[in-house]
């Protein structure tokens, strides 16, 4: 399915035309009938000789309603440039076709209307201006043919050329992320809200869930429709009426979009490729505030130039734009910027969500090069570079690629070592080299400065490395392949650096000293006085010389494993043990009898029924 789209200057014939090619009159508004001029988007279809179908969108040529223009003319397929013949070229004109060169529309006819009111010479001098202003354009090589909308002089030939034209274009292609931008919105007597639109991206189907965004409003497709006739499902590139169910139309705006819930996040900030129209009188200024469009969607928008204060006319720049408000659009998305008076230019998006850039960075300049033109390849790794990490769906989604294209890529970046990252999977986050060895240089020196501090210590807890980090639930894998790739080491939930040993000053070791003497000369009820502090403790339970049953109580290892192995002798002869029996046992005091048995529980050695321990 393809749309045509009309473009040209008030009152050169666009609507009459549409209406002898179609025989539907897309001017529908009865201010539209009383001035004799399209103001709103009008809509038509044409099936062609081939038996396709084509949708037709008519958009207004006065200067006043540039912008409903606008909405109509994202989503073409094909434009058919519209001059009339006893006026010639005229400024919309020129700015229609200038319009249409920056949204990337590379499929035109050009068709000179009224050609009964002018003789063959004025007829020829029009053909030879028309052709002189299209010469440096994209539609440089589109076909130009003289008709009558009155007489039908010309009709067969430029419905055979527009079925031509179409049989060479490529259908949209189906990405699985539909989008419907909203050009329409009405209500329909027993049906409810209906939005319209041409669906790009993917299909829609009745009964499918959907989102509105940027609004996020939920709801879904009660019914599709497409040349007024009903349908199952929409394909891309389709004119589409969708049946919204439990939204009203207050709700809805111009420029939404229509698509599966989950994926498509609104943009406040985008970065561009801006170029500017070469007939302008004046340069472009950095942090000037102009009207930004983009498929259906308008908003202001101030441009923050990245490679100079100002750009000339005819120039292109790298840039940014600060949206008013947020926008449902993705990379590759084309868009335009107006003055109040006329088209100042525009081009592509290149990063839709885009973090605020620092100017006159040439490092930051060829990544967006490498994003916008480059391979598959090259365009995945500079979008990582920017964005790191990512997940691998998120990266799929963020390239605008096809998916299996965008999969191929991603796998071969991996095979070349250009990308790198933990986990299995969709949910896989996705690093490039330089980004990999960046979080390893940050957890290297996160341990290094940790040992440094706490020498004693074995190493750093890893919740707390993690928490560094700030990986979310991909942590986990990600330190896990570290420690595959041997940056670090883990052992029982401490992390520490391969050559990481414990170091002690004398005075540390002194009290280590005195500590296992005092163990031994009182192994069932060690003095409190000469326990050390908690690092030096952790680091003797960690090498297996005590065990700290109690805040206040620490027994040599060998001493603890002795009381457990006689009170579980006693437990398995008896059934069961005492407090006062194990205080007795060991010639100890209560406190430190009750402090073994409660670690004992603790460690499901034994547990407690009454005033007894019996085996766990």
């Amino acid at each position: 399915m393809f749309v045509l789209g009309t473009a040209g200057h008030i009152d050169h014939g666009k609507s009459l035309l549409v209406q002898a090619l179609t025989g539907i009159d897309p001017d529908r508004l009865r201010e539209e009938k009383e001035r004799g001029m399209t103001i709103e988007l009008g809509f038509a279809w044409l099936k062609l000789p081939s038996g396709r179908e084509v949708g037709i969108v008519d958009v207004p040529g006065h200067e006043r309603f540039i912008k409903n223009m606008l909405a109509g003319v994202g989503g073409i397929d094909l434009a058919l440039l519209i001059v009339a013949a006893n006026e010639g070229v005229m400024p919309q004109t020129r700015e229609h076709l200038s319009i249409l060169d920056l949204i990337g529309v590379r499929r035109g006819i050009v068709a000179i209307t009224k050609k009964d009111l002018v003789d063959a010479d004025i007829l020829s001098l029009v053909r030879m201006e028309v052709e002189e202003l299209i010469k440096d354009t994209a539609l440089s090589q589109s076909p130009v043919m003289a008709v009558s909308a009155v007489t039908g002089e010309g009709l067969p030939e430029l419905v055979a050329s527009i079925d031509k034209m179409l049989s060479l274009t490529e259908p949209r292609p189906d990405l699985g992320r539909p989008r419907l931008p909203i050009d329409r919105i009405f209500t329909m007597s027993g049906a409810g809200t209906v939005v319209t639109g041409t669906l790009i991206d993917g299909s829609l189907t009745v009964g499918q869930e959907v989102e509105i965004v940027p609004s996020g409003l939920k709801s879904r497709l009660r019914g599709l429709q497409t040349h007024k006739s009903k349908i199952e499902t929409a394909a891309p590139g389709s004119r589409v009426a969708a049946n919204l169910v439990g939204i009203n139309t207050g709700e809805l705006q111009r420029g939404d979009v229509v698509t599966i819930p989950g994926w498509l996040t609104p943009a406040r900030m985008m970065t561009v490729k801006l170029n500017l129209i070469s007939y302008l009188k004046r340069p472009l200024r950095h942090g000037t505030e102009v009207s930004f469009h983009t498929l259906a969607a308008e908003t202001m928008a101030k441009v923050r130039l990245l490679e100079a204060d100002e750009l000339n006319p005819g120039d292109s720049t790298w840039a940014q734009l600060v949206l008013e408000r947020p926008v449902a659009a993705i990379k590759g998305d084309r868009y335009i910027i107006r003055s109040p008076m006329e088209t100042l230019g525009g081009g592509v998006i290149v990063e839709a969500q885009a973090k605020r850039l620092r100017r006159f960075r040439p490092e930051i300049i060829e990544n967006l090069k490498a994003r916008e033109g480059g391979t598959s390849e090259d365009a995945i790794l500079a979008l990582l570079e920017a964005k790191q990490p990512l997940e691998l769906t998120a990266l799929v989604t963020l390239s605008n690629l096809p998916a299996e294209k965008a999969q191929v890529a991603i796998e071969s970046l991996i095979q070349e070592g250009k990308i790198t990252g933990p986990g299995e999977g969709e949910r896989r986050l996705l690093f490039t080299a330089a980004g990999w060895s960046r979080l390893a240089g940050k957890v290297t020196a996160a341990l290094g400065e940790y040992h440094q501090k706490f020498p004693a210590r074995s190493g750093m807890p890893k919740v707390e490395l993690g928490s560094r980090l700030k990986l979310g639930s991909h942590v986990t894998a990600a330190l896990v392949n570290l420690e595959r790739q041997g940056v670090i080491v883990e052992e029982g939930g401490i992390l520490r650096l391969p050559s990481h040993q414990v170091r002690l000053t004398p005075a540390q070791q002194a009290k280590i000293d005195a500590f296992l003497k005092s163990l031994t000369a009182n192994p069932y009820s060690p003095p409190g006085e000469f326990i050390p502090e908690p690092d030096l403790v952790n680091m003797l339970v960690a090498q297996g010389k005590a065990v700290k049953v109690s805040d206040s109580i620490v027994f040599s290892a060998f001493a603890y494993q002795e009381m457990v192995t006689k009170v579980t002798v006693k437990i398995k002869e008896s059934g069961k043990v005492g407090l006062g029996e194990v205080r007795d046992m060991f010639g100890t005091s209560r406190k430190y009898a009750q402090a073994l048995l409660e670690y004992m529980d603790k460690e499901k050695i034994t547990r407690r029924v009454g005033d007894d321990r019996v085996l766990y």
